[in-house]
C-alpha cells in the first residue's frame, strides 16, 4: 500500500502557477525572465478599497467570520449582482469563500458522485479538470479552435451530453483565449441546457468587469435556467486583489446550503479584513475600475500588433480577461535550438529556456495548438518579449 492515495497521485499540478514557479526559479539565478504566464492584474489595489481594510483593522475586526460571510457582504453581493447583472438573489443564497477557486471546488464536491460526467467547453481553465479528477468523476472535452472563436455552439453541447452528464462549466470571458459568448449565443445553447434538466451549470464570471464591448450575459438571467445555475466571481481580478483571496459564489438555497456545510469543515468563514474591504469595492460602481479595463485594452491591441509581426502566430482579437491565446501548430514538426516542436508544451519550454519568455501551455487547457501569454505587464516588457520571441523563432 502507498503512502499517497490514487486521487492525490493522478492530480495534476496546476499548469500556469508551475510555469510561474519555474520562471521565478529562473530569476532567483540572475536570468531576467519575462513573466507572461500569471493571471495576475500588474496594478495596486484601489485606494479606496485599501483605506477600508485599513479602518476595519483599527475597528478591531479580527474574530472569526461566519462560514458563508458576513452578512453585510453577502448583502453588497446581492446589491452587485442585481445592479450589474439583474440578477435577484437573497443573502442566505450566497456563500463566500477563499477564492473564486474555493467556490468552484464546493460546488464540485457539492453536486459530483463518482462515475458522473463533467463537461468542459474548450479550452478550459485549467483546475476545472482536476477538481473533476479528485472528485472521482469522468471530464469530457467539448472542442472548439481559433476558427469558431474558441467558442463552442449549441450544436457542439447537444452532441456530448448523455445521461451521466452532471455538471457544465461556463467561463465567460474566457481564460485562457478571452473569448466572450454574447446573448445571442448563450440564448441558443440555453435551450439545449433547457432541455436537459439533469444537467447543472457552473457559470465562472471572474472576468466578468474586463471586457472590451460585447455586453456580459450571464445564465443565471435566462428564468428556465436560473435553479440549476450556480454563478461564481470575486475580486481578483476586475479590483486587483488577487492575494486577498475572496470569492463568492450564488445559486440555488439547496446547494448554496451543501457548499456552506463543506466549508464549515474544510476552511470555515474567509479573512475578516477581506471581507470588510469587499463590502467596499462591492457596493461601488464599475467605472471606478474602468481605468484598468483600458489599460488592459490598450496593451491588447499593443501585443497583438507586435505578435502579428511574427510568422505562424495565428490570432484572434480577445473580448475579454487579458490573454492572448494565438494558434502556434504551423510550428509543429520544425526544429529550434536542437529540438523538434512537437506540440504547445515544447514551444513553451522554448521560448522559457531561449527566449526568457514564461508562457503557458495550451495543453492544459485542453486547445495543444495554442499558447497562453498574459498582456498583465507593461507595454516595455510586452515589446521585449515579443522581440525575444522573435529571435528565437526567426
Amino acid at each position: 500500500m502507498g503512502i499517497l492515495s490514487k486521487r492525490v497521485i493522478d492530480l495534476p499540478e496546476s499548469a500556469t502557477l508551475a510555469m510561474a514557479t519555474k520562471a521565478r526559479e529562473l530569476n532567483s539565478k540572475g536570468i531576467d525572465i519575462i513573466n507572461l504566464s500569471i493571471g495576475e492584474p500588474d496594478f495596486s489595489t484601489p485606494d479606496f478599497i485599501k483605506k477600508s481594510a485599513i479602518e476595519s483593522i483599527n475597528q478591531n475586526y479580527n474574530g472569526y467570520t461566519p462560514v458563508d460571510g458576513y452578512l453585510e457582504l453577502r448583502e453588497a453581493i446581492c446589491h452587485k449582482l442585481l445592479r450589474d447583472n439583474q440578477l435577484n438573489y437573497a443573502p442566505n443564497q450566497i456563500v463566500v469563500s477563499t477564492g473564486a477557486k474555493q467556490c468552484i471546488a464546493n460546488i464540485m464536491i457539492a453536486l459530483l458522485d463518482p462515475g458522473d460526467q463533467v463537461l468542459l467547453p474548450c479550452p478550459y481553465w485549467v483546475s476545472y479538470s482536476a477538481m473533476s479528477t479528485l472528485n472521482q468523476a469522468n471530464w469530457e472535452l467539448i472542442p472548439s479552435s481559433i476558427d469558431s472563436g474558441y467558442k463552442i455552439s449549441a450544436d457542439d453541447l447537444s452532441k456530448q451530453i448523455t445521461s451521466k452528464s452532471k455538471v457544465i462549466i461556463f467561463n465567460s470571458p474566457n481564460n485562457p483565449s478571452g473569448a466572450v459568448y454574447s446573448k445571442e449565443e448563450f440564448q441558443k445553447i440555453s435551450k439545449v441546457l433547457i432541455e436537459n434538466s439533469h444537467l447543472y451549470i457552473i457559470s465562472d464570471e471572474i472576468y466578468e468587469h474586463i471586457n472590451y464591448g460585447v455586453p456580459h450575459f450571464s445564465l443565471a438571467s435566462v428564468p428556465e435556467l436560473a435553479h440549476r445555475t450556480i454563478v461564481v466571481n470575486g475580486l481578483s481580478k476586475a479590483f486587483a486583489m488577487t492575494g486577498w483571496r475572496l470569492g463568492y459564489m450564488a445559486g440555488p438555497v439547496e446547494i448554496v446550503a451543501a457548499c456552506k456545510k463543506i466549508q464549515g469543515q474544510f476552511t470555515s468563514g474567509t479573512n475578516c479584513i477581506a471581507q470588510r474591504a469587499a463590502i467596499t469595492a462591492l457596493l461601488q460602481p464599475p467605472s471606478e475600475i474602468q481605468y484598468m479595463v483600458q489599460a488592459f485594452q490598450k496593451r491588447r491591441d499593443y501585443l497583438i500588433e507586435l505578435l502579428s509581426s511574427i510568422p505562424g502566430f495565428k490570432i484572434i482579437k480577445p473580448e475579454g480577461a487579458f490573454y492572448l491565446f494565438p494558434d502556434i501548430s504551423d510550428y509543429y514538426g520544425t526544429k529550434i535550438k536542437g529540438k523538434t516542436l512537437n506540440n504547445s508544451q515544447d514551444m513553451a519550454m522554448l521560448l522559457l529556456e531561449h527566449a526568457h519568455v514564461a508562457t503557458v501551455s495550451g495543453l492544459p487547457f485542453g486547445q495543444d495548438n495554442s499558447l497562453r501569454l498574459s498582456y498583465a505587464a507593461s507595454e516595455e516588457k510586452l515589446e521585449k518579449a515579443v522581440k525575444n520571441i522573435s529571435e528565437i523563432l526567426k
